[in-house]
């Protein structure tokens, strides 16, 4: 490096008194930085790259050797194994105090790895006001091992104090809070006054729609729909005047419809119901169905309106090409909970055991799969037996 230095620097002296002498001499700088800084740049971004700091190494070995799939978890949150500390051997031992097994504690980190942030003292605090609602330990275990987000989701214990013993205050039961931590963990993290303003919005919805229990029609609407306290009150408020002017209720219409089959949609987005409604109608009449028939098809199954246009159309259009009439699917709506995979399969197990969907009650396809079965092989062990006659 001196020799090629000392070559370098009397090429720069030779140079300098020429006439080109000013830009051979910054050239020549130039090339020399490049020869005595750069490698060594170049080596210590490259070592600071490939090199893991000593806690990361321990994490991966301690996930691995717990069950962990650390490919998932990347996935799901690669942000935790940027952390500088993290909590994993604690996270074990309290929950296998608790009950869980080694497998399950594995799988709660591979779906869920911002568990490993939690503190001892956060868990046991948030375990004890789960306990408030659970009625033991291995319940609360079984909710983690299909739901871990419900209990890691949040590290506020007082949000989650505060809005439980608020919701218990307006009568919902350990159950509805039960299924409020599994299917809208969210409702718990939420700052107490946002809950409380859905609850007023609810008390006053029921008394303008002639309700002669606010309370009782709150309790009603959380326990059918329990991802409407993640909402905002506009949203709630637009899908039901959304359902009243679509299909001109009066109030006590409206009322029913909102207390049964119409607590499932008050959540969606407004704009998303609307969109299908209108799809579902333009489909509907394109094929010959009336104003009337129409509304009293998605009244009586309103979980069409769930379906975005593509699926709602493939789904009629599946149906119609093996002969199966509008009037059919109108009177069986709930062959379109299918899926599109499925209502091929039982079409043509059907059509191969001699069953006739253009003429026959089309019901079957819709049929749980274990009920669908038993029917199916009834019918291709008759279909046989004649065969044999």
């Amino acid at each position: 490096m001196i020799m090629a230095s000392r070559n370098i620097w009397c090429v720069r002296r030779n140079f300098v008194f020429s006439s080109g002498g000013w830009t051979l001499q910054y050239s020549a700088e130039r090339f020399l930085k490049l020869i005595l800084f750069r490698p060594f740049s170049v080596k210590c971004d490259s070592d600071s790259k490939e090199r893991t700091p000593l806690e990361n190494e321990d994490r991966l070995n301690n996930l691995l050797t717990m069950g962990v799939d650390i490919d998932l978890a990347r996935r799901r949150q690669p942000g935790v194994f940027n952390r500088m500390v993290t909590n994993e051997q604690e996270l074990k031992i309290f929950l296998l105090s608790k009950g869980a097994s080694d497998r399950v504690i594995g799988s709660i980190i591979s779906r869920y790895p911002r568990a490993i942030t939690r503190t001892h003292e956060s868990l046991s605090r948030r375990w004890d006001l789960w306990r408030k609602i659970m009625a033991s330990d291995l319940e609360i275990i079984n909710i983690l091992e299909r739901s871990p987000e419900s209990f890691f989701r949040s590290n506020n214990n007082l949000d989650l104090e505060n809005n439980i013993k608020f919701l218990s205050s307006v009568g919902l039961t350990p159950k509805c809070l039960c299924r409020l931590l599994t299917r809208a963990p969210r409702a718990f993290s939420n700052s107490l006054g946002l809950n409380k303003q859905m609850v007023e919005f609810l008390q006053k919805t029921s008394t303008s729609l002639g309700h002669n229990n606010p309370p009782d029609f709150v309790r009603m609407i959380i326990s059918k729909n329990p991802s409407i306290l993640i909402q905002s009150t506009k949203r709630v408020k637009a899908n039901i005047e959304f359902l009243q002017s679509a299909f001109n209720l009066d109030k006590e219409d409206l009322l029913l419809l909102i207390c049964g089959p119409g607590a499932k949609i008050l959540d969606l987005s407004n704009e998303c119901t609307k969109k299908n409604y209108t799809n579902i109608k333009e489909k509907l009449l394109s094929l010959g169905c009336t104003e009337e028939e129409v509304q009293k098809f998605v009244l009586s199954s309103l979980n069409v309106v769930f379906l975005s246009e593509k699926k709602f159309n493939d789904k009629i259009d599946c149906l119609m090409e093996e002969k199966i009439s509008i009037s059919q699917i109108i009177k069986n709506a709930r062959v379109l909970d299918l899926s599109i995979s499925t209502l091929k399969t039982r079409i043509k197990e059907l059509v191969h055991a001699g069953y006739d969907l253009s003429t026959s009650n089309i019901a079957l396809l819709s049929l749980s799969q274990k009920r669908y079965k038993a029917k199916l092989r009834k019918m291709l062990g008759e279909s046989q037996g004649t065969l044999d006659v």
